[in-house]
């Protein structure tokens, strides 16, 4: 497969953005996807908000391995940043959050108090596109979230979420890095649908994602299509798909198109089984 570039020209305004709005901020909540945490996080981040109290949040945790999101946890707790695997679409997701954030403000909160200072604390929320940041802050917002709005002075793209009277929310576009230089972790990242698969042939994607859950969840996945062995040839794959699900066009020819469609919606609604794409060794 060629290899993948994504970097759309709105997102070095999006850099600038949080950039301008980094001395409104107490707290930084990074949204990783649990299934690819180390694909899914913006190498720019730790650059750009050094200085900040951060959190990282392990979402869609319910679709990924459970024993590898609690090895991601220990791996960034050993770095200093307190980790969580939550579900933003579940309902433990908010209790979750909100506890992270008031420990990693509780210094300025304390510090601010002493001074007769009720502190307001004002958390960012940032990630890649289509880590479920927004799902997330509509999680945590509840009923609250009729009262979202633009702030004056806030550059469009921007909204505050009030969550309560000390603590409030900014939603933020999500934003990638400039070049992949490492075209597996793009892979995952394509595989995740965090890069449109409009840039990329679907077919040979498909391809690739069936051949590395042949190696890791060969059981499953034969269970899934049944047409579908541990010894399938790769350039068979999308082939044995469609004989499972009975993908043919006029004439009888294989469907292919439409089974590569479902087989990246299927592993990315977590129908195929609990999978998660790197571990932190991969890192070191």
């Amino acid at each position: 497969m060629p290899a993948i570039n994504w970097y759309p020209g709105h997102m070095a305004k999006t850099r600038r953005m949080l950039q301008e709005n980094l001395k409104l901020i107490d707290v930084v909540v990074e949204i990783l996807d649990a299934r690819a945490p180390l694909a899914s996080r913006n190498p720019d981040f730790d650059d750009l908000f050094s200085g900040k109290a951060r959190v990282v949040l392990l979402n869609k945790s319910d679709l990924a391995d459970s024993n590898a999101t609690k090895r991601w946890i220990s791996f960034f707790a050993r770095r200093g940043v307190e980790a969580a695997g939550v579900s933003a679409t579940g309902g433990a997701a908010k209790k979750i959050a909100v506890s992270f954030v008031e420990k990693a403000a509780r210094p300025r909160v304390d510090a601010m108090k002493q001074k007769g200072v009720n502190k307001v604390v004002r958390c960012m929320i940032v990630g890649i596109p289509n880590v479920g940041k927004s799902t997330l802050i509509n999680r945590i917002a509840g009923m609250n979230r009729a009262e979202v709005g633009d702030r004056p002075g806030v550059t469009r793209g921007k909204q505050w979420v009030k969550i309560t009277p000390y603590l409030e929310l900014m939603d933020t576009p999500g934003m990638l890095w400039p070049k992949l230089e490492d075209q597996e972790l793009a892979k995952h990242l394509a595989f995740l649908g965090s890069i449109r698969d409009e840039i990329m042939d679907s077919e040979e994607l498909a391809l690739d994602l069936l051949a590395l859950l042949q190696r890791m969840v060969p059981a499953q996945l034969a269970e899934r299509y049944g047409k579908l062995s541990p010894d399938t040839p790769r350039a068979e794959l999308l082939d044995a798909v469609c004989l499972s699900r009975g993908f043919l066009l006029r004439g009888g020819e294989l469907d292919t198109e439409r089974a590569a469609r479902v087989a990246l919606d299927e592993f990315r609604a977590g129908k195929l089984a609990r999978i998660t794409l790197e571990l932190p060794e991969a890192e070191a």
